[in-house]
C-alpha cells in the first residue's frame, strides 16, 4: 500500500522537483528523499497523500536549490538546465518545461520558484501552496505575484508551433552542416543569442554569443570542424523532443556529446539557442528515458 500510493504520484513529484531544480539528477534525489520521509511517516494522520507528498518534495527541492545556488555562482561559463527527453511537444505542458522558461526561473528565489511552479504549472490554490511550503497564505500570495510579474517580463511571449519548430530545427542544422551562412542569416533573429554550457569540462563559449552575424559564423563551421573532438562523419545526429521542443542529440565516441534546442518565434525565426555539452548534464538524455511531465 505504501509503495502503491507513492508510485501513483511519482510522476507528479518528479515533475514538480525538476521544474524547481532544473536538473534531472537533483529531481530524482528529491523524489528519493520524499520516498524516505513518506516511508517513515505515520500515514494514519495523512488525509491527502497527494498534498502530503507534494509538500515533502517541494521543501526538499527548495532546500536542494539553496545548496545548489552556491555551486552555480562559481560555475564555469553559463549555467543551463539539464535537458531531458520528453513527450509533451505541442501540449500545454511544453511551455512549462522548456529550457527557456527554466532559465528564467533560475532568477527567482527558491520560495518564489516553488510557488510559481505549484500555482502556475500545477494549479494548486494559495492555501494549498501555503501548506506545502510552510508559509502563510499572504506570504505565498506575495511570492506568487512577484514571481509571475518577473517571469512574464522575461519569458518568450509567443513561440512557433511544434511542426514549425521541427522544420526550422532541421533547416538550421542542414544550413550549419553545409556552411550555408545565407540560410542561417534568414533563420536567425537579429538579436539571437547562443548559450553554451560546458561546465569547464569541455570546450564551450564562456560568454553568450549574440547577434545574427556572429551566431551564423559560429555555426557555419559545424560541418567542417570537429565538435567535442568528433567529426560530423563519425557522429550520430538524432532529432528528438527535448524539454517540450524539437531538439538535437549528438552522439560520438560511444557517448552523448551534446544537445541543441532552438527557441523559434511565430515568424519562424530563431531567437535563442541552448547548447549543453557538460558531460554531467547529458546523463539523463544518455539513458534514453522519456519523461512524461504532464500536469
Amino acid at each position: 500500500m505504501t509503495t502503491d500510493v507513492f508510485a501513483a504520484h511519482r510522476r507528479l513529484l518528479f515533475s514538480v522537483a525538476y521544474r524547481i531544480l532544473g536538473t534531472a539528477a537533483d529531481a530524482e534525489d528529491a523524489v528519493q528523499d520524499a520516498w524516505v520521509k513518506w516511508s517513515a511517516a505515520d500515514r494514519a494522520d495523512v488525509a491527502e497523500p497527494k498534498a502530503y507528498l507534494v509538500r515533502i518534495v517541494s521543501n526538499v527541492a527548495m532546500d536542494r536549490l539553496r545548496t545548489a545556488r552556491s555551486r552555480r555562482e562559481v560555475y564555469v561559463g553559463p549555467w543551463l538546465p539539464e535537458p531531458i527527453l520528453t513527450s509533451v511537444e505541442g501540449k500545454p505542458e511544453s511551455d512549462t518545461v522548456s529550457l527557456a522558461l527554466l532559465v528564467v526561473l533560475e532568477s527567482l528565489s527558491p520560495l518564489e520558484r516553488a510557488v510559481f511552479v505549484l500555482k502556475e504549472v500545477f494549479g494548486f490554490t494559495h492555501a494549498e501552496i501555503a501548506d506545502a511550503v510552510e508559509r502563510s497564505e499572504d506570504a505565498v500570495r506575495q511570492a506568487a505575484h512577484r514571481a509571475r510579474e518577473h517571469v512574464q517580463a522575461r519569458r518568450p511571449r509567443f513561440h512557433a508551433t511544434a511542426v514549425k519548430q521541427r522544420e526550422v530545427t532541421e533547416r538550421f542544422f542542414a544550413a550549419a552542416t553545409g556552411g550555408d551562412i545565407n540560410t542561417l542569416m534568414q533563420l536567425l533573429a537579429p538579436d539571437v543569442t547562443v548559450w553554451t554550457d560546458g561546465g569547464g569540462k569541455v570546450r564551450q563559449a564562456l560568454q553568450p554569443v549574440t547577434g545574427a552575424s556572429r551566431v551564423a559564423a559560429w555555426f557555419a563551421t559545424f560541418g567542417s570542424q570537429p565538435y567535442q573532438g568528433v567529426s560530423l562523419a563519425d557522429m550520430r545526429v538524432e532529432f528528438v523532443e527535448l524539454n517540450g521542443r524539437s531538439g538535437i542529440v549528438f552522439t560520438g565516441a560511444g557517448r552523448v556529446i551534446g544537445t541543441l534546442v532552438l527557441d523559434v518565434d511565430l515568424d519562424g525565426r530563431v531567437v535563442a539557442i541552448h547548447n549543453v555539452a557538460n558531460p554531467d548534464k547529458l546523463r539523463a538524455v544518455a539513458t534514453g528515458e522519456v519523461h512524461d511531465l504532464r500536469q
